[in-house]
């Protein structure tokens, strides 16, 4: 599975902005259930917070797509 760059114009981003950002989810309203329904990793450990915050450089594997925080 090929990782691919998600640019943000920030220092961080939350984990649900992303998945929004991505187009994993249509929007917000929907971040809590697929969080709740899918397995979500950052970094390789599993994540159901949405509201957890991100850094350039980390890795998040969710719904079948492997998405880097970029700058």
């Amino acid at each position: 599975m090929s990782v691919e760059e998600v640019p943000i114009r920030e220092q961080m981003i939350r984990l649900g902005q992303l998945l929004k950002l991505a187009g994993v989810v249509g929007t917000g309203a929907e971040v809590k259930d697929f969080l709740a329904s899918e397995p979500v990793l950052v970094n390789g450990e599993p994540e159901t917070r949405r509201g957890r915050q991100l850094n350039h450089g980390d890795v998040v594997s969710a719904g079948g797509r492997e998405l880097r925080v970029g700058g």
